[in-house]
């Protein structure tokens, strides 16, 4: 497969999302959160997930793009708050996702805030170069 560039891989994550969420294209920027800024709900990560295999040609494995049943594990959240464990645990698992922003603030609601356009973007250039 022929190399592909950040730029067309962000061409082709922006199609998807704008066909998965119904996004405007001026709202899918780089730092465009999925939840927060464009609307995604939890249902939308399965047909988003499904859509960049498709798209790129690649296999998603069940939680490598999205956290799953964090919440059902009593030390990864305690007071709804994401543990140290945890912590560790989702940079291991999503080396694309960006989660200083969690630093400061561990609610796990603020963890919707971490997806960006840009995450999607890092993990596609990730998977290509694998």
């Amino acid at each position: 497969m022929a190399v592909i560039s950040r730029d067309e891989i962000f061409d082709k994550v922006k199609d998807v999302l704008e066909n998965a969420l119904g996004a405007d294209a001026e709202d899918v920027t780089m730092d465009a959160t999925l939840q927060g800024d464009l609307g995604a709900e939890s249902i939308d990560f399965l047909d988003i997930s499904f859509k960049l295999e498709q798209e790129f040609d690649i296999k998603i494995d069940q939680g490598e793009l999205f956290p799953e049943n964090l919440m059902s594990d009593d030390s990864l959240v305690q007071d709804g708050k994401l543990t140290d464990k945890a912590m560790e645990i989702l940079r291991e698992r999503l080396p694309h996702v960006d989660f200083s922003k969690l630093e400061t603030n561990r609610q796990v609601d603020q963890l919707s805030e971490v997806f960006t356009v840009e995450s999607l973007v890092d993990f596609i250039e990730r998977k290509l170069s694998a």
